[in-house]
């Protein structure tokens, strides 16, 4: 058997300005923020040397990357196995949302929640991830 969920990978919400929103973030609360918003990085507890992130991002009000939900935030949640996730998703009719993306830091697919929120599920390479996220999922 393999995990599924071993944790949050990120939160995105739509803002009305996101760079404004960044900006009242990093003054306000300390975030240290780009131009996609920032990352948190922690310690794996299995295995202290590896690092991994979480992720904190704006999005424009109209981004289409949310959709098919209309909810103005969406989770990112880390699992272990991705395409094993899917497949257990599927016996439920929990059905992906469109294909899995592969990048470097990772692989990438979504699915929606009985309350229409959509979920991105993260299998992450932490190595490779050093702090970005896909400037793809910005524009969209």
């Amino acid at each position: 058997m393999h995990k599924k969920v071993t944790g949050i990978g990120g939160v995105f919400i739509k803002c009305k300005n996101p760079v404004d929103m960044r900006n009242w973030y990093a003054k306000n609360l300390g975030f240290n923020t780009d131009q996609y918003g920032t990352s948190f990085v922690w310690r794996n507890i299995d295995e202290p040397a590896k690092k991994g992130y979480t992720v904190w991002s704006t999005f424009a009000e109209n981004t289409k990357y949310f959709e098919p939900s209309t909810k103005d935030f969406m989770i990112n949640l880390r699992v272990e196995n991705l395409d094993w996730l899917l497949s257990e998703l599927k016996k439920d009719d929990i059905n992906q949302i469109g294909e899995t993306q592969v990048y470097e830091y990772g692989k990438f697919a979504h699915i929606i929640d009985p309350e229409g929120n959509k979920i991105e599920l993260w299998e992450a390479n932490d190595t490779e991830f050093a702090g970005i996220i896909s400037p793809d999922a910005i524009t969209k």
